[in-house]
């Protein structure tokens, strides 16, 4: 009867070891698994931010570099028909 008693009780005595060390396993590969779930998606989320800000940055700098070209172009247009336009009169002036 007491050798009965004795092998029950290490019998549960080893279930409940086996469920504890399950337990832990368990939720020692969830909190990983949740850890490198947050850590990938914290990764993607730099990348796509850091990508959107180069796009940007370089359309705004492509816009910028449109809009001088046209003042430029437009400047040097309207010089050069101040200029004829002043040699011109002096031409006319001369003769």
């Amino acid at each position: 009867m007491v050798v009965v008693i004795i092998v029950v009780i290490v019998e549960v005595v080893v279930v409940i070891v086996v469920v504890v060390i399950v337990t832990v396993v368990v939720v020692v590969v969830l909190v990983v698994v949740i850890v490198v779930v947050i850590v990938v998606v914290e990764v993607v989320v730099v990348v796509v931010v850091v990508v959107v800000v180069v796009v940007v940055v370089v359309v705004v700098v492509v816009v910028v570099v449109v809009v001088v070209v046209v003042v430029e172009i437009v400047v040097v247009v309207a010089a050069a028909e101040t200029t004829t336009a002043v040699a011109v009169v002096v031409v006319v002036k001369i003769k």
